[in-house]
Parts: structure tokens; C-alpha cells; sequence
């Protein structure tokens, strides 16, 4: 990577007014602010109906970088995108860019339904600022890109929505930019066409490009990004890391979706508390792939409940349901009396991978009628290490699962294993 930052984000910060009425007052004050020499630097003040979008945000971004911009909506995310791109302003702070500036963002909503393929591509190259003969130089490595060959001489109202985002992506990456703004856009087309994006912004980098990229699919974050800034009401909650940054991510998601309880009506116990500890008895939210997790969870109660029954449900913000089980299950059963009683399971050998994940209970008496309570998002915990490889060379995804692998000498024979350790 080069020395001096491609990138230069020096506490920016960008206001909006959620009144449509106060902010085109707001805009012509400002405006006469401007044209009288007043300090566009200077703190922000913010007025009846604004708030800040943005909030005092500063990074560097370096020649061959990716940058991943992550956080739950709202956070400000795709504001900044707008700052580095242009199309806005910040209202304070400063940014430098050295080069020329691409973006991926909202692909193919600019083209004419009534033009041709072809004539699509040279209008919105134009846009991006190449000449009719750069164009040219680039016109088959674009169509080629889309896979629109058969279709590069009919109208674009013809063309699938896909067949659109493609040739919208296939137009935007062939800008040589020194960096490039993707904005939700790496999940178009299949799956082929996707990891030859993913493949292109990897040939990007090594030729020196800088890359952002805004996107909810932490999948795509982790195969392309070097690291992640989580972003949290316009201001910079994590910077670094992209696995222990994609964890603090869904951490947030689990926070904002709250916890959620049911509880049956005049109900003789009912969860109180859950306590997360490690393998040695510490209280603690955080744990690795393999470690061992406890959990105390405190019923109360005020009359007595035989054979109660207690169901844990490991979830994740995006993926829902992971899987389940209950006291039961191994023979363990339990009777609750009156002021209560401490229940403690342990999941052993987790095979979590990195991520955000929180456990849901619910209480039952001896049969499936008897609901006592349960409680959504009771506990939150994460899964900090080790790191994963999204491209598939190591371990992915969620789940860690055990596994061998060998080579038959022939049909008949038994394999000859190595076990894949963590």
C-alpha cells in the first residue's frame, strides 16, 4: 500500500432537517451564510428539526485498501458514501481524495428503457466522465462482463432486471477509479456473476484501487474487505478489525430489536435473569469457537411448578433460529417452588463461528399447554475468534462443523482420513 492516504475523512459531520418546510428555510440561510464569508469549518449548531446524520467521523483509507461501512439503517453509512462521491457536502470537517472517484450505486436507474443496450453504455461512460473513444477501447470487456451479448442491440425495456443491474455493474467497474463507492449492490445477478464481481474488486485492489463498501450481507463484507468501520446514529462504533467488526455489528442489531417477553396470564414462575459465564466461572459476554458457555438463569416463582421444563433457542439477527433444546432432552428435570430456583446449563465445544448470536427461553410446566413465559433476546453474547475466510478456504459462515476428509484408493477400499482440526 502506498504512503500517503488515498482517502482523508477529517471529522466530518453532515446535518439534515426532518421538517421539508424549516430545511429550504434553512438551505437559503445558509446559503447567505456562504455568500457572506462565514466559516463553513465552524461547530455545528443544530436547529429546530435537525439532526445530525453524520457525527464527527474520521478515517484514512490507503492506496489498495477496502474499506467495509457497516451499521444498522440509519447509521449514516451511505451519507458518508454521498460525501465521498460529492454528491453532498459536509456541513464540518474536511475531505481529501487523491485521484479520480468511481461509484456503484443504485445501478441501472439511469438508463433510457427506449435505448439499446449499446447506446446505454455510452451515454451513462459519458456520464462518468470517459470519451467516446475510452469507450470504445472498453466496449466488448463491458458487454462481455454483463453476459447482454445477444441482447447488447435491443431496447433496455426488454431486458430482464438483472440483465440491467448486470450491465449497470459491468459499466461503473470498468471505470479506472483510484477509488471506487459500492453501495448495496454486490448481491446482483447469480451466483457465478457475483463471485466474478468479488474477483474483480480483488484484481481492483491489487492493482492499487481503493474501495468502499456499504453492505447489510456480512458474507460479502468479510471476502472483500481488509477491515470495517460499524457505524451506530452517525457516529464510528468499531474501527479495525473486519471479524471482531461484523460481531459488534450484529450485537447492535440484537440490541435494536429489544428484548421481547410472553408471559401467560396470573403464571406461577417466570424468568427472572440470565447470567453468561466462561468455562471458569466468569461472568462474560464474549467467547471463542470451541470455548465452553454457561448459563444461570434465576426463576421466580410464587407457587410451586412440578417437572417445569426450560427450552433454549440459540439465535442470530439475520439467520434466525439456529437450533434448539431443552431440559428434557438429557434426562434433566427439575421442580420449581416458591421464592425460586437457579437453573444452570452449559453448551460445551461451541461450534459457533464468528458473529453476534442471543438465546431465547421459555418456561413450561410438566406438558406442552402448561406455558409459563418466555423471553426473546434474553442474553447476548459473540463470538469473537478465531477469524473466518469467507472465500471458502478455511471455515465459514455460522456453524463450525467437524469434519474428515480423505482419498479412496479405490471404490472398494475404506478412506484413508486426516481430521480438520479448528
Amino acid at each position: 500500500m502506498g504512503e500517503e492516504p488515498v482517502v482523508k475523512v477529517e471529522r466530518v459531520s453532515k446535518k439534515f432537517c426532518r421538517s421539508l418546510k424549516r430545511s429550504l428555510w434553512y438551505g437559503v440561510k445558509d446559503l447567505m451564510g456562504e455568500l457572506m464569508g462565514r466559516d463553513g469549518a465552524r461547530r455545528i449548531q443544530l436547529r429546530p428539526a435537525e439532526f445530525l446524520a453524520v457525527d464527527d467521523v474520521s478515517f484514512e483509507l490507503r492506496q489498495g485498501e477496502c474499506l467495509g461501512l457497516i451499521g444498522p439503517n440509519g447509521a449514516g453509512k451511505s451519507t458518508v458514501l454521498k460525501m465521498l462521491n460529492g454528491l453532498i457536502r459536509p456541513d464540518a470537517g474536511r475531505i481529501v481524495i487523491r485521484g479520480r472517484v468511481g461509484a456503484l450505486i443504485e445501478l441501472g436507474t439511469g438508463f433510457s428503457p427506449i435505448l439499446t443496450g449499446r447506446e446505454n453504455i455510452y451515454i451513462n461512460g459519458a456520464i462518468l466522465g470517459f470519451s467516446k473513444k475510452d469507450i470504445d477501447a472498453r466496449f466488448d470487456e463491458i458487454v462481455a462482463f454483463a453476459e447482454v451479448e445477444e441482447f447488447i442491440d435491443a431496447p433496455v425495456q426488454s431486458y430482464s432486471s438483472g440483465m440491467r443491474v448486470r450491465l449497470g455493474m459491468a459499466i461503473a467497474i470498468n471505470v479506472k477509479a483510484n477509488l471506487l463507492l459500492v453501495d448495496e449492490v454486490l448481491a446482483v445477478g447469480d451466483v457465478a456473476f457475483r463471485m466474478k464481481c468479488f474477483h474483480h474488486f480483488l484484481e481492483m485492489k491489487a492493482a492499487g484501487s481503493t474501495i468502499v463498501v456499504v453492505s447489510h450481507n456480512m458474507i460479502d463484507v468479510n471476502r472483500v474487505c481488509d477491515r470495517v468501520i460499524v457505524m451506530e446514529h452517525g457516529r464510528k462504533n468499531h474501527n479495525g478489525d473486519v471479524s471482531t467488526g461484523i460481531a459488534a455489528y450484529e450485537s447492535l442489531l440484537s440490541k435494536h430489536a429489544g428484548t421481547f417477553e410472553e408471559r401467560a396470564v396470573n403464571g406461577a414462575a417466570w424468568i427472572d435473569r440470565i447470567e453468561l459465564q466462561d468455562s471458569r466461572r466468569n461472568p462474560s459476554s464474549e467467547f471463542e469457537t470451541g470455548d465452553d458457555l454457561v448459563a444461570e438463569v434465576t426463576i421466580s416463582a410464587v407457587r410451586s411448578v412440578p417437572v417445569a421444563r426450560l427450552i433454549v433457542h440459540i439465535m442470530t439477527p439475520s439467520l434466525g433460529v439456529l437450533g434448539s433444546f431443552s431440559s428434557p432432552h438429557k434426562g434433566f428435570t427439575f421442580d420449581i417452588s416458591p421464592p425460586g430456583i437457579v437453573v444452570r446449563f452449559a453448551i460445551r465445544n461451541m461450534p459457533l463461528l464468528v458473529g453476534s448470536y442471543s438465546l431465547t427461553l421459555s418456561l413450561y410446566g410438566a406438558d406442552i399447554e402448561d406455558f409459563l413465559h418466555a423471553v426473546r433476546n434474553a442474553a447476548v453474547f459473540r463470538i469473537i475468534g478465531p477469524p473466518v475466510d469467507t472465500f471458502g478456504y478455511g471455515l465459514c459462515h455460522s456453524i463450525r462443523f467437524e469434519h474428515d476428509w480423505g482419498l479412496a484408493r479405490d471404490k472398494g477400499s475404506s478412506l484413508t482420513t486426516a481430521s480438520v482440526g479448528k
